[in-house]
């Protein structure tokens, strides 16, 4: 078991949430000097690694980085990347404001390699528990950090505040959870499980279904088609056909920063509604460009009288099971007519998006201590837990603050922004918490000297 100091700040997780944080923390006077690190359970950075389709681009402009909405002479900001690169010149040849998915992971990892001192990789967090005050049974001062590395050695860590940035955890649909991983592939895991899947051109020709109407169901059916001329691939949609993404401009605007006050100041219900009005932004649409290469392939295919990929729409999957040999047995039911057939498959592909509530699993150690704020969703205007007056330590949660600041939580329009509100909400914190840690530390010391009030 390891030790170490008290941080008055650990992050968990190290995507773009806490990098942007990390880089923030780095360029303010205020808060520079605060202790802090970060908890990343990859080995090295990465970001969504399973999706890093090679043409594939980004759905925002390189301008919405790290850092640009707040502060465009940044060294971190994505033209600095590009001219540090060598590339600033080709790239504004482009013409063109959305960099490929891989090139922005490339910029994401840029970025992370300066704060390698600060985080702590390979290390996954296997609980949090509550730190009492030194002579107040009732108050919660710190929290500690357990967390075990690739070695199974454990550490712990004590912090006044915890930043959780864990990303979202896979949405797979009841049907297909008793199923089992093998050859069920969920779309954040596709590139380091699809060749596995799929097996070598040279074997049998397999039938694979991609379920999900979004951008990642899209993209997973093209590639699917495009590199396995031994794969036949089915895309299964509810809907009646893919939908174009609503990208303009005033539509645009709700993920402007700003707009987040305008979300957050509504009452419980008038967010839901706020929300679920402008939900074609981002839910279950596509790129009209991506919709219309589909379709194209689609029509050619018919010319050729080759019919070997679908797009089955208005289809309801009713049921799930195995079948003799490992396939894969779907009642599909068309929604239009009523009626259901059964269709076997190889594999099958989710595209079925991501649950935003991993940060309650975390959590769940403090339940004790936090109410009910936990379980509701209450979150402050800076992103912060309501916690109860007894509960001492501040806990942010990014990118799963969706239902109380609006859709662009989950994306990283407001990675630059929300990550000043945090920094500024430390540095209004600091003095407190270092003024009290003085308070503490004089009292243990008078009852037990030498020994911390944070001991492990």
């Amino acid at each position: 078991m390891h030790r170490d100091t008290v941080f008055d700040l650990i992050g968990i997780g190290f995507g773009p949430s806490n990098l942007a944080l990390a880089v923030r923390l780095a360029e303010e006077a205020g808060v520079s000097d605060l202790a802090h690190c970060f908890i990343e359970r990859q080995p090295e950075f990465g970001w969504h690694r399973g999706m890093l389709l090679d043409d594939c681009r980004m759905q925002i402009s390189f301008l919405k980085d790290l850092v640009t909405m707040r502060d465009p002479t940044s060294r971190f900001t994505f033209i600095n990347y590009l001219f540090e690169r060598g590339r600033l010149a080709d790239f504004v040849n482009l013409k063109n404001f959305y960099p490929t998915r891989v090139e922005f992971h490339d910029y994401l990892a840029w970025v992370a390699a300066s704060f390698d001192d600060r985080v702590n990789y390979g290390q996954t967090v296997t609980g949090i528990e509550a730190v009492r005050s030194t002579g107040h049974t009732n108050e919660v001062a710190a929290l500690r950090v357990f967390s075990r590395d690739h070695e199974g050695r454990e550490w712990q860590r004590v912090t006044r505040a915890l930043s959780v940035g864990i990303g979202g955890g896979p949405q797979v649909p009841e049907a297909f959870a008793a199923l089992g991983t093998h050859n069920i592939v969920h779309s954040s895991q596709y590139l380091t499980s699809i060749d596995r899947v799929v097996g070598p051109a040279s074997g049998a020709r397999k039938r694979l279904a991609v379920v999900g109407a979004g951008q990642s169901a899209a993209e997973v059916f093209v590639d699917l088609t495009r590199r396995y001329p031994h794969v036949d691939a089915s895309l299964i949609i509810r809907s009646s056909a893919l939908k174009p993404a609503d990208d303009s401009p005033f539509v645009n605007e709700i993920f402007n920063p700003a707009f987040t006050d305008v979300v957050y100041a509504q009452p419980r219900d008038g967010r839901r509604a706020l929300i679920e009005r402008f939900r074609d932004t981002n839910y279950a649409v596509v790129d009209r460009p991506l919709i219309e290469q589909i379709y194209e392939m689609l029509y050619l295919q018919n010319v050729c009288a080759e019919p070997r990929h679908r797009l089955l729409a208005n289809t309801a999957i009713e049921t799930a099971m195995r079948t003799g040999g490992g396939r894969i047995e779907l009642t599909l039911r068309d929604r239009l007519s009523g009626h259901a057939r059964a269709e076997h498959f190889d594999a099958l592909v989710l595209a079925t998006g991501y649950r935003r509530d991993t940060h309650v699993d975390l959590l769940e150690g403090l339940a004790p201590h936090l109410g009910d704020a936990l379980a509701r969703g209450d979150v402050e205007r800076d992103y912060r837990l309501v916690t109860p007056a007894s509960f001492k330590p501040r806990i942010y949660l990014q990118g799963c603050c969706e239902d109380s600041h609006g859709l662009s939580d989950t994306l990283l329009s407001v990675l630059a922004l929300r990550s000043d509100e945090i920094a500024a909400s430390l540095a209004h914190h600091a003095l407190q918490d270092r003024t009290a840690d003085r308070t503490s530390r004089t009292q243990a010391n008078a009852t037990s000297a030498g020994r911390m009030s944070y001991a492990v």
